[in-house]
């Protein structure tokens, strides 16, 4: 493609995003925290308790919030969805030195989750929607792995694969009942990332509910937020309780005696941050509608085009729509950068794919699949500014 024609596709890809933020004030950031007057009130309620800390009555209000929505048996709030997703393979019991599946397309907390815990990331593909490759990945254990003693065995490391992470992104989930019966069939665990899944649903049912353990994240740029913020989902009394006790420093309960029984981690979140929470979680749906809203409009403006595909919810699934996302044709794999530049000029601050996590140095000597998807679609993914204003 000739540079005039490069520069026609930029321009245009430019003019048609300008026209849908018109009527929204500069910058366009990718994705600003919703929060109002009401969430002033909340904070002001924590602070006036004098209970700011893990020990105030907002935390435990929180996950009640958090439980009544996702439906999940069990909730425990923690300072962020990294430490959820590691607290979770501790909980679990994933040993050192075992194989956890994971997207490489993610974010680097779900890699360096693994690490924590001394277990190996191991890398599977995505197809084009961003979702797992269940075909390909079915084929690909079938080939690489036997089943014995009941634990998938990696044929090529002699290492048990002991559980699989998949990464519901943008807030979009793949076929969650496939996936159970691929789970089940290769004996591995599921720990489901929902850090951006909030709101989103398959067959009805909440991300982060299907797997023994899901993880939230509430980040300033989530859904919902908490400053920063992350849960564990599950409907195990047994590993909630395990989970909590973890989390609290391992603790044991006593009037005034400090005896801590196991290593434990200091992973509670605050009471100050889970009162904005309570706040926030107020207006879920109402923020949900916003997103989904946005989505319509971005969907309107692009139909038809042939430059880039919007990604939109799978069959049988509900999304959040967290961040509205473009994925380039591969022919047009190199106007990338030139539309980030474009955009950044103008204050427009969209964003790319992450890096692959198979690509960064400290990742690169961890088994993988064959990932031609992940290697393709991380040069043509960009993230549109998802703002819940922006739907006005």
């Amino acid at each position: 493609m000739k540079l005039s024609e490069k520069k026609n596709k930029v321009n245009q890809f430019f003019f048609d995003l300008k026209k849908i933020l018109k009527k929204n004030k500069k910058p366009f950031f990718l994705h600003e925290p919703h929060l109002d007057h009401r969430d002033e009130i909340y904070v002001a309620k924590c602070v006036n308790s004098k209970f700011i800390s893990t020990a105030g009555q907002f935390t435990k209000k929180f996950e009640d919030e958090i439980k009544k929505f996702t439906k999940s048996k069990y909730v425990l709030s923690l300072i962020n969805g990294t430490a959820a997703l590691h607290l979770a393979l501790v909980v679990l019991d994933i040993k050192e030195n075992e194989e956890i599946l994971i997207p490489s397309m993610t974010f680097v907390a779900t890699g360096n989750a693994v690490l924590y815990n001394k277990s190996i990331p191991h890398f599977f593909d995505i197809n084009e929607d961003l979702t797992i490759d269940l075909i390909k990945l079915n084929n690909y254990l079938e080939k690489n792995t036997k089943i014995k003693n009941g634990k998938c065995i990696n044929k090529n490391t002699n290492r048990v694969i002991s559980a699989i992470i998949p990464m519901h992104i943008f807030g979009h989930m793949c076929d969650m009942n496939k996936l159970k019966k691929l789970a089940l069939k290769f004996k591995l665990l599921i720990i489901e990332d929902a850090a951006e899944a909030l709101g989103s649903f398959y067959r009805n049912k909440h991300a982060g509910t299907f797997g023994q353990i899901g993880t939230l994240s509430f980040n300033g740029n989530k859904i919902v937020t908490t400053g920063m913020g992350g849960a564990i989902l599950t409907n195990n009394k047994k590993l909630y309780l395990k989970a909590r006790h973890l989390a609290a420093t391992a603790k044991v309960k006593s009037k005034w005696d400090y005896i801590h029984d196991v290593l434990g981690y200091n992973y509670r979140l605050p009471s100050l941050n889970a009162a904005i929470g309570c706040s926030q979680m107020k207006k879920i749906n109402f923020l949900i509608n916003k997103k989904r809203k946005l989505f319509q409009i971005y969907k309107k403006a692009f139909e038809g085009s042939d430059f880039f595909t919007l990604i939109s919810e799978q069959p049988n699934t509900k999304s959040n729509y967290w961040l509205q996302t473009v994925v380039l044709k591969p022919k047009f794999k190199d106007l990338t950068k030139m539309i980030l530049s474009k955009c950044y000029d103008n204050k427009i601050y969209i964003r790319p794919a992450w890096k692959p996590l198979h690509k960064l140095n400290y990742f690169k000597k961890f088994p993988k699949m064959n990932l031609d998807k992940t290697n393709s679609l991380s040069l043509r993914v960009i993230n549109l500014p998802s703002s819940s204003i922006l739907s006005k």
